[in-house]
């Protein structure tokens, strides 16, 4: 007897159908599993047949079996081909409804007891599955219920255990549909810009950063808030959109869990250790695991202590910070990431710290200094929008509750008339904000008044600046100046934008 049953398989994040064909014949018994499956689909056999078995169903344990995963030239991955297989075996003598086997692929781990376990990468799978007109529906295990709770445009239904899901074919019971998200409770975050005492112009820069993605360098003795205006970042910044929450939910589910901030639409928020290996920044290792640059995709990549992360790390952030994807070779195949992230780096101006602070004396000789600092490069430095500079925080601004500090929500009002702007403006292209554009982009949205041109060819020609640096001011620019909804960038648009620059002037052009 020979049966199909639909099921999904991933390449990557991205999920594609794949077809689970069983022939039950005469013949020496025991299963074969062809189609190149991993070392946990050949495993499944022993697990399936428990699983039947256990579940009170008849094994045709006289019979031989051979199961094709199609499409048979890519890698079958995954422990989810436990359930379509073990319902393409069934069919040989239980009665099932052919329609709905048709119109339904099925996802899911199966226990020796029957029951359905969580599995990886369901989110991609499901995606996968949309494309094809004649699935309808989609089963999987109850547990996977929150992360499938976002995907349009297919009926996602959970089950328990595998008795249930030959009841709904057979006609008996109905499997609960999966709810919106929007049924489970947000948590609000516990952080506010308004906990930040003082440092008015740190603000402004993290402002700015978050309405238009510009990268954000902070630099400055310890204590003086540069941890807590990066984590609080994400606060101010609009939820991720369709298309953003959807690729940023496939990268996270390929890893097995989907974090609740990410279900709410909240952007990613991801602050690696400076002990981290590169595999684990970048991506890698014999499974290709996506790395920190794209768990942080749409969201923000914090690099605290940023100069005492490894030399080879920081020069690896060049590619993906100018690409907004990574790839990830290997000797079978090729994999391509999304990394589009906002990097916001922070980093002491030398190794004890205190250089150029004012309360405490440095204690770093010349050479250390330099050496530090030079740990950025210049090509590195070069793709940074905005630098500013953190300074200890006075005593009357650490105890004067009565001053009214610059909470998120306020913040956020800024950033919110940016992004609508860019949202109107960016319409029918394939980019969503400021940093995101090209030269030709550039030149043509970043239109200037006379006395902005002249300031900026003069500050060109005195800071010497690469055309790079040219461009990432100008986006700077063209950012402050959608939050004062202004078509023209003004003469004082770009002497913020320049301001921001001193620091790097202060710090990289004088060592």
């Amino acid at each position: 007897m020979f049966s199909q049953v639909i099921t999904a398989g991933t390449y990557g994040i991205d999920g594609f159908k794949v077809t689970v064909e069983a022939d039950i014949s005469k013949g020496m018994p025991g299963i074969t599993i062809v189609g190149l499956p991993a070392v946990a689909v050949k495993e499944s056999k022993d697990r399936i047949k428990s699983a039947i078995t256990n579940s009170l169903f008849n094994y045709p344990i006289t019979k031989k079996i051979v199961i094709n995963l199609s499409p048979a030239d890519v890698k079958k991955e995954g422990s989810h081909y436990d359930l379509p297989i073990a319902l393409a075996i069934l069919s040989e003598n239980v009665a099932m409804n052919n329609e709905k086997i048709k119109s339904t692929a099925f996802l899911g781990e199966l226990s020796l007891d029957g029951k359905l376990r969580k599995i990886k990468a369901s989110t991609a799978m499901i995606l996968g599955l949309v494309k094809d007109e004649n699935i309808k529906n989609v089963i999987i295990p109850k547990s996977n219920e929150k992360e499938a709770s976002m995907i349009p445009d297919i009926n996602v239904y959970t089950a328990e255990d595998i008795n249930e899901v030959i009841e709904y074919l057979q006609d008996v019971r109905e499997l609960t549909r999966v709810g919106d998200f929007s049924s489970y409770i947000n948590i609000p975050s516990s952080k506010d810009f308004s906990d930040v005492k003082g440092s008015s112009a740190i603000k402004r820069a993290a402002q700015i950063s978050a309405a238009g993605f510009h990268n954000l360098f902070m630099i400055g003795s310890p204590g003086s808030g540069k941890t807590m205006v990066a984590s609080r970042m994400n606060t101010i910044m609009p939820p991720l959109n369709e298309d953003e929450y959807i690729e940023v939910s496939k990268i996270y589910s390929f890893l097995g869990e989907i974090p609740d901030d990410i279900v709410f639409r909240n952007r990613p928020f991801r602050s690696p250790h400076h002990t981290i290996t590169y595999t684990s920044l970048i991506g890698g290792g014999a499974m290709a695991i996506p790395g920190e640059v794209v768990l942080s995709h749409s969201g923000i990549l914090f690099m605290d202590e940023f100069l005492n992360f490894d030399k080879k790390l920081i020069q690896g952030l060049r590619q993906p910070i100018e690409d907004k994807f990574v790839t990830i070779s290997r000797v079978n195949y090729k994999l391509t990431y999304p990394s589009n992230f906002l990097l916001v780096a922070a980093t002491n101006p030398c190794p004890c710290g205190n250089f150029m602070n004012p309360l405490k004396e440095c204690v770093c000789t010349e050479k250390k200094i330099h050496d530090y600092l030079q740990k950025a490069s210049g090509p590195i430095l070069d793709r940074m929008d905005i630098f500013v500079e953190t300074t200890p925080i006075p005593y009357d601004d650490l105890t004067n509750n009565a001053a009214e500090e610059l909470s998120s929500e306020k913040l956020k009002k800024g950033v919110y008339i940016a992004v609508q702007v860019q949202k109107e403006r960016f319409k029918d292209l394939n980019i969503n904000y400021n940093s995101q554009m090209n030269s030709k982009q550039i030149e043509y949205y970043c239109k200037l008044e006379s006395d902005a041109e002249k300031l900026i060819q003069m500050f060109f020609k005195s800071s010497k600046l690469t055309a790079r640096s040219y461009h990432r001011l100008l986006k700077v620019a063209r950012t402050i100046a959608d939050m004062e909804q202004s078509e023209k960038i003004k003469q004082n648009h770009i002497a913020e934008a320049i301001s921001f620059r001193k620091t790097y002037s202060k710090y990289w052009e004088k060592i």
